[in-house]
């Protein structure tokens, strides 16, 4: 895909191992609310990390894998290696990030590691750095009641247990998401 008219942000790998945020952010994306993408160098990472944490899960990865690359078309970024040597970012290992947001026509990349993409290298490139709380938060007020019913399916799509609307604002705010579960229980009622 040479561009999307859509708003398209690179999931870096930190927002892809947590399962809870890799669920809202692939359902926000599922929903059409965003265009996401990711490279193989990205998935790798994190689906290392998650197994190096989680043994017992590592037969299970590949299909997780397939799940999380079907969820949004055209996902994957690719012929982004040539620009990483030329970039500079404080951590060396996350210029592969922005290399894929470049090529792969980014206006955000949505990461944890907010220091390691500086606001005065990412406006060179025209693309904006988020932290997942604040992307999310974006979603929710710019389509109010398409984010609120991804929510929705979200939890009920925890059935083992079952898990409550209070329940599932506990788990975003522990997963780091302090605005949006502050956002969501306002709005319990509709998730």
């Amino acid at each position: 895909m040479a561009g999307s008219s859509r708003y398209t942000v690179i999931l870096d790998a930190n927002v892809l191992y947590p399962n809870l945020l890799r669920d809202i952010l692939l359902s926000l994306a599922t929903a059409g609310l965003y265009h996401a993408r990711w490279t193989a160098q990205i998935n790798e990472e994190w689906t290392r990390n998650l197994v190096a944490n989680r043994p017992d899960i590592e037969s299970k990865i590949g299909a997780l894998l397939e799940l999380v690359n079907q969820a949004a078309p055209d996902c994957l970024v690719e012929n982004y290696e040539f620009l990483i040597d030329r970039l500079v970012l404080p951590d060396a290992d996350d210029r592969h990030v922005l290399a894929a947001a470049i090529v792969g026509h980014a206006d955000a990349i949505v990461t944890s590691n907010l220091k390691d993409f500086p606001a005065k290298v990412m406006v060179e490139h025209g693309i904006e750095a988020q932290h997942p709380d604040d992307f999310i938060m974006n979603q929710l007020e710019l389509r109010p009641f398409e984010a609120l019913e991804v929510f929705k399916r979200v939890r009920a799509k925890r059935r083992k247990p079952a898990c409550t609307a209070a329940e599932l604002i506990a788990m975003v705010e522990r997963n780091g998401l302090p605005q949006t579960a502050q956002h969501l229980r306002v709005h319990v009622g509709l998730i």
